[in-house]
């Protein structure tokens, strides 16, 4: 049987912003935007691009303070490009670091960032993002 993540959820204090926000800036599709339910519940779900796992931004469905997720991480084959496209899309995103046993280090030119090259960024409210590159599993 395969056990397969779907949906991360996301808490955020305005839908329409953090919306606009994965998709106008981080590139997520929007798959859709689902609002009066009767409740008051309201959520729009993300999905990045290749991805098997949505988001799920929201009012009314968690427990979780908005900007209390952190961790979530995102892979892909070239650390820089991401980096460059998220920049070039006006996101507050770090330079490229390094992680070996030695430490943490800013990527120099030469490296192979296969597994230890790393970018950061935050949404509005804060939940944190990882990018990692892999471009190659052993």
């Amino acid at each position: 049987m395969n056990w397969t993540l779907e949906v991360v959820q996301v808490p955020v204090t305005d839908i329409d912003r953090a919306k606009a926000f994965y998709a106008e800036k981080v590139g997520f599709a929007v798959d859709h935007d689902t609002a009066n339910m009767g409740d008051g519940t309201r959520f729009a779900q993300l999905t990045p691009p290749g991805s098997g796992c949505s988001i799920v931004i929201s009012s009314g469905m968690t427990k979780l303070a908005p900007g209390a997720q952190e961790g979530l991480q995102l892979v892909v084959n070239d650390v820089r490009a991401a980096r460059a496209e998220l920049a070039g899309r006006g996101v507050d995103v770090s330079e490229v670091r390094v992680y070996t046993k030695d430490g943490i280090r800013p990527a120099r030119e030469d490296d192979d960032l296969n597994n230890v090259g790393f970018c950061f960024f935050s949404d509005p409210d804060g939940n944190g993002w990882a990018v990692q590159q892999i471009t190659s599993r052993p």
